[in-house]
């Protein structure tokens, strides 16, 4: 996974309306990039409605939230008017993305070991750079997390 101080990888992806956005776009400004495992479950679900929540505090603070998981398009669109989620969302189908973040690795459930999404946060300067990063996210909390870490 890469850690602060690394720079973030170039990407071009496809967000929910079906354009692209890329890492040049945020050139000069503050992003927040989290990285969740799928819409419409549970803990995503959670996560993204803790983050719809204090979109604008989060706003205010010159930061912008760009979220990646692997859903297709579709199913970021509708996860997106189902909850009202203020921000876009990366169709990461083919995991690119999230593997140029190293967000993608083992995982453990029920006794169960596989690969697959590591639920995690980037946050990056106006130059690219990552200044923190979120690997241990509490979902119901996870503003608050990334508050707590740029201030």
């Amino acid at each position: 996974m890469l850690q602060a101080g690394d720079k973030a990888p170039n990407f071009t992806a496809t967000i929910q309306t079906g354009e692209m956005v890329s890492l040049k776009d945020f050139k000069g400004k503050k992003l927040i990039l989290f990285i969740y495992p799928g819409s419409n479950t549970p803990s995503c679900t959670v996560e993204n409605c803790n983050l719809r929540d204090a979109y604008g505090e989060l706003k205010a603070k010159g930061y912008t939230l760009l979220g990646v998981s692997p859903d297709t398009i579709k199913k970021q669109q509708n996860f997106i008017q189902k909850y009202q989620l203020p921000f876009p969302l990366i169709a990461d189908e083919g995991n690119e993305l999230i593997k140029a973040f190293g967000a993608w690795g083992q995982k453990q459930l029920y006794g169960r070991i596989y690969d697959g999404v590591l639920r995690s946060t980037f946050i990056i300067n106006g130059k690219g750079v990552i200044e923190r990063v979120i690997d241990k996210v509490v979902t119901k909390n996870h503003a608050q997390q990334i508050l707590e870490a740029v201030e």
